[in-house]
């Protein structure tokens, strides 16, 4: 029976540990802005690689 007991407590004190929770929380605005930050940076490197249209002469 004290066995048990030892198991039981020795769960407890590991499961313990198992039930915290973290949360980090991002400001929404400042998420939105480097999302756009880097949404205006990926277009900018795509149109200075897309070579300039040619036109054909024949």
């Amino acid at each position: 029976m004290k066995r048990v007991t030892i198991l039981f407590a020795t769960l407890g004190v590991l499961a313990l540990p198992a039930c915290v929770t973290i949360n980090i929380y991002f400001p929404a605005a400042a998420a939105e802005k480097a999302a756009d930050k880097i949404i205006d940076e990926v277009w900018q490197i795509k149109k200075d690689a897309e070579p300039a249209p040619t036109k054909d002469k024949e």
